[in-house]
């Protein structure tokens, strides 16, 4: 610089030099600032109290526009002077920090350079002689314009900008000419605003999950906040937008305060700038904000990082919306509202409640629109949450089952379920369905393997669980058991015995029955008996294998539901903690308890009621429909000549009227077929059943195309239904009977419009005549049982055939990289 200022230059701040650098014109008017803001950091001391770390930023603020309103007096920049000293950054915000930088901008207006560079001078210089870190700029309102037209991280900087001293009309100037050009070139500018925030995000993490986490640039932290600012300065989105009324931590103006205050303890701890919280430092800075140790600052850091994330999730997706439409875009009609279940559609890419919705009479609305959500991987709304969380009544105890329902839905949806519920919980309606959550929720790990938070581990578990819900004839019970297995963390005593318990009261509040109740608690009860008992203790001992038999109650299922859940819990924890290793030796431990508790019984057809047997040989055909045991779903009972085609054609009548089967059982009587379904209405009521009874006689008449029906039914609800593509591999299993020829095929899949009509065609397509049926729908899951009977043609080419046949119209997970394989359904033979 040889020791003058150059007018409408920028350099870089923290210029630390001291002594006569300019013609012995610096004095040390800063040392008087550097010597308050010492005691300000040395409290502790009954004539120096320590000051909250709130206090202690506003009196950083007021400390520092003194001196500096003070110096511009002293150098005549006054409200006639044609000079202003502006600040941005921390200052700017209010929000000076102890080691923050000092942003300042001096503006001027038709002065002689002489005197700006005068003036610039001797209000630079005492602040670097005093060792404060100083980023400054010297510029006209045009000149500043410019550059934040074409420097978007200065822009950003600029819209922070606050009047300090001197001529006010010019401060005006430049903040309201940069908000003006930020609001009216938005557009042009959002691609790159979100491509700089994820690179961000890429470079720093989550500071939800990170250990040592960066606090102002990590994803969820101060820098998210300035962007939502940004935002709503475009008049985009609220800077603060509304989480609803029960949203844990007191919403994002509390999140925000509390960033502060830790970033403020850790400049006061560290003794300088920092923005990354070190391991060593968080028990002093926990306990400096009274919160407790570092596992209480974790826990506090992640609520208010993941309450920021979302925020910064809903303004991105609301700004995108409300971007002002140019040239063709313009006279684009406006979207569609598609409807995706009962009182949910989706609208402008979110999921929203529909017109006639009633959120007051409907507290299942909260669960359909989550599963809608998780299944098509489309956004909650914001305002649909919002009203839910105001409007929403608290589901009655037990649950229907249709909301149970809903529920498996939404654990099925893979990692569409992990957006869904963060959605949930950031807006208080998790923690109204599942009260219990509370003690997990932003809990942090107590050792180095876990990767997540427990509440998160959680969920990842259920994503996992999920992609495996075929190797298990219980998805629903492996689904539930992910959610809770480690429920009961964060309370005293061992958490799989408190577990155990609280798994009880959840799983009776959710409606299932005792038996599955007794299932679901013995699952978080042991679900580390596997991994516990294969690592450590010697398998080839019969004592071991005993041991867990008897601890197991020697149920089969139990064991097959913990199998799975000790990879989806080992897969969810973190990198390495999985293995070939690990899952050698539990699978060994597994075949040896199989083999001890051998002798299961098989499926056998439902008993058939008189008055249904009568009406059968009666003859003809009856179609009865009546309301089930819950709100939302009704009993159809099919009664017709028993033909070739007649279960895929009633089964393809219900789909194609929206009636989701949830289960059936299917027999006969002499000549007829009695089939039974209970069914749940997509949308609205269901149909009379006089129109499902003509329908199927026009089906078997060969009048309705009901295959060809079903695929325009699915090509219009496009990505709607479930999706195209599974989580988990469907899985086909064979055993025999005791009559010779008949054998019982089980399906392990995931569910789709019209898929019983479809297995049923291709059972008869393959010439394999269906003898009784047992159709079981738990959330997106399958579990469908045929006995059918191939007489003396049984054998592995036929079997082979079959299976092909029917994996052919059932969803498939997504095709992987060739580099990872593409492993095929799994069949299994007895």
């Amino acid at each position: 610089m040889n020791g003058r200022w150059v007018v409408g230059s920028e350099h870089d701040g923290g210029r630390t030099g001291t002594g006569d650098t300019n013609g012995g014109k610096v004095s040390n008017g800063a040392a008087d600032l550097v010597r308050a803001r010492a005691q300000l950091l040395d409290g502790g001391v009954p004539r120096n109290p320590r000051l909250d770390a709130e206090s202690l930023r506003q009196a950083l603020v007021d400390l520092y526009e003194l001196w500096i309103t003070g110096k511009a007096v002293e150098l005549g920049i006054t409200r006639e002077s044609g000079l202003a000293v502006v600040a941005v950054g921390g200052l700017g915000r209010k929000e000076m920090l102890p080691y923050s930088d000092l942003d300042l901008v001096l503006l001027h207006d038709d002065v002689d350079p002489a005197r700006v560079a005068e003036v610039a001078d001797q209000l630079w210089y005492p602040l670097w002689d005093a060792h404060i870190k100083l980023d400054h700029s010297v510029r006209t309102v045009p000149q500043a314009l410019r550059v934040a037209s074409d420097d978007l991280i200065a822009a950003l900087g600029m819209l922070e900008a606050r009047h300090i001293a001197g001529d006010q009309d010019l401060s005006n100037l430049l903040i309201g000419g940069v908000r003006r050009e930020w609001r009216t070139g938005i557009r042009s500018r959002f691609d790159e605003l979100i491509a700089q925030a994820e690179a961000r995000w890429q470079r720093s993490g989550e500071i939800a999950h990170r250990a040592e986490p960066d606090l102002k640039n990590g994803r969820g932290g101060l820098r998210d906040i300035q962007l939502l600012d940004a935002l709503a300065i475009a008049q985009l989105t609220d800077a603060m937008p509304g989480l609803g009324p029960e949203v844990p931590g007191g919403g994002l103006k509390q999140a925000h305060r509390r960033l502060l205050d830790v970033r403020t303890e850790l400049h006061r701890v560290a003794g300088r700038a920092r923005d990354q919280l070190r391991a060593q430092d968080a028990d002093e800075i926990g306990a400096a904000l009274r919160i407790g140790d570092r596992f209480d600052l974790a826990r506090t850091l992640s609520d208010s990082a993941r309450t920021v994330s979302y925020s910064v999730d809903v303004g991105l997706r609301t700004a995108a919306n409300a971007l002002p439409r140019r040239g063709l875009a313009r006279l684009r009609r406006m979207p569609v509202r598609r409807p995706l279940d009962e009182g949910v559609v989706e609208h402008a890419g979110e999921v929203v409640l529909a017109r006639d919705a009633r959120p007051q009479r409907d507290p299942g609305l909260i669960l359909r629109v989550a599963a809608a959500s998780a299944q098509t991987g489309l956004p909650m709304s914001a305002t649909t949450l919002n009203r839910l969380s105001e409007d929403a009544p608290e589901l009655r105890e037990p649950w229907p089952k249709d909301a149970l329902n809903d529920l498996l839905v939404l654990l099925g949806a893979g990692r569409g379920a992990i957006d869904a519920i963060e959605a949930l919980d950031r807006t208080g309606l998790w923690g109204r369905l599942l009260p219990e959550w509370g003690a997990v929720r932003d809990l942090p790990p107590r050792d180095a393997l876990h990767t997540w938070t427990v509440d998160r581990h959680l969920m990842e578990t259920v994503s996992y669980a999920s992609a495996m819900s075929t190797r298990v004839a219980r998805p629903d019970l492996l689904a539930l058991g992910a959610l809770l297995h480690d429920i009961g963390k964060g309370r005293v005593g061992d958490h799989s015995i408190v577990g155990a318990e609280l798994a009880n009261h959840i799983g009776r509040r959710l409606g299932l029955w005792p038996s599955d109740v007794r299932t679901l608690s013995a699952m978080v009860r042991h679900h580390l008996l596997l991994p516990d008992t294969a690592t450590r203790r010697d398998l080839a001992d019969p004592d071991t294998v005993q041991f867990v038999v008897d601890a197991l109650g020697g149920d089969p299922e139990l064991l097959e539901l913990l199998h799975t859940l000790a990879e989806a819990d080992s897969l969810a924890t973190g990198p390495g903690v999985w293995g070939d290793w690990k899952a050698s030796l539990i699978g060994d431990l597994v075949r040896r308890c199989r083999l001890v508790m051998a002798g299961g019984e098989l499926p056998t057809p439902e008993p058939i009621a008189p008055e249904l047997i009568a009406k059968a040989k009666a003859g003809g055909v009856h179609v009865e429909l009546k309301p089930g045991e819950s709100k939302h779903t009704y009993a159809v009972t099919v009664i017709a000549p028993d033909k070739a085609g007649l279960l895929s054609d009633a089964a393809g009548v219900l789909a194609l009227h929206s009636l989701r089967v949830l289960s059936a059982s299917l027999g006969g009587e002499g000549d007829s077929a009695i089939d039974a379904f209970v069914v749940s209405p997509k949308f609205g009521d269901p149909p009379d059943a006089g129109l499902l009874r003509q329908e199927l006689i026009r089906a078997m008449a060969g009048d309705m195309d009901v295959p060809a029906l079903l695929v325009k039914r699915e090509r219009e609800a496009g990505g709607i239904g479930p999706s195209q593509f599974a989580q988990a591999q469907p899985r086909v299993l064979w055993s025999g009977t005791s009559v010779p020829g008949q054998v019982l095929l089980e399906l392990r899949a995931e569910d789709r419009i019209g898929v019983l009509s479809r297995l049923a065609a291709a059972l008869e397509e393959c010439g394999a005549d269906v003898r009784w049926a047992k159709v079981v729908t738990m959330g997106s899951a399958v579990v469908d049982t045929f006995c059918v009977d191939l007489g003396a043609d049984d054998g592995p080419e036929r079997r082979a055939a079959i299976e092909k046949a029917i994996l052919a119209v059932v969803p498939r997970p997504a095709p992987k990289k060739p580099e990872d394989g593409m492993p095929g359904p799994e069949v299994i033979g007895t």
